[in-house]
């Protein structure tokens, strides 16, 4: 005997969708009040930025370029994009984790305290990762690394055992390869 037909639609067997990471390039108007009105968007719907880079890209056209770390299934992050594109101060949206000629960078500080054969092995990790000492004192250094943000998660997580003690890191900032702007 076949199954019988579901109550609802609440009964019915939902499949669990993937989330992924989406890094959306956002150019708006400059002025006043625009960042708001976007985090407010995503404060609305209860969606998460997990990094946001904001930054005046063009004074005389008086844009503003934000790129938007965020994580949903792919219909959420179609969504998000929707909504960002009706944004009245929006001029520009773009999905760089699509986009195949999308790169992603980010800046991070990294301070290790550490003596002797710690404080060797930091370095040694720092030139495999080619962070650039910044600061130093005897018992502490201070690194410079810049990269894809799985690089700096990979380079924090050698450095805890040797000594880590703050990592300040600046967001994600995104292009595209080629001569075509945004």
């Amino acid at each position: 005997m076949p199954d019988p037909q579901p109550a609802s639609v609440y009964d019915l067997d939902h499949k669990a969708e993937v989330e992924n990471l989406a890094t959306f390039a956002v150019l708006v108007d400059n002025e006043p009040g625009v960042l708001h009105r976007l985090v407010g968007l995503f404060a609305a719907r209860g969606y998460n930025i997990e990094s946001l880079t904001v930054a005046e890209t063009d004074r005389n056209a008086h844009t503003s370029r934000v790129t938007i770390v965020t994580r949903g299934t792919p219909h959420v992050l179609g969504q998000i994009e929707a909504q960002l594109e009706k944004m009245v101060s929006t001029r520009h949206v773009q999905d760089v984790t699509r986009d195949p000629n999308g790169l992603e960078r980010e800046l991070a500080l990294v301070k290790v305290k550490s003596l002797g054969a710690e404080r060797v092995e930091a370095l040694r990790v720092a030139d495999i990762f080619r962070a650039r000492v910044i600061d130093t004192t005897h018992e502490s250094f201070v690194f410079e690394i810049t990269g894809a943000p799985n690089k700096i998660d990979k380079f924090a997580e050698l450095m805890r055992p040797l000594g880590l003690v703050e990592l300040s890191r600046t967001g994600v900032l995104s292009i595209t390869r080629g001569a075509d702007g945004m």
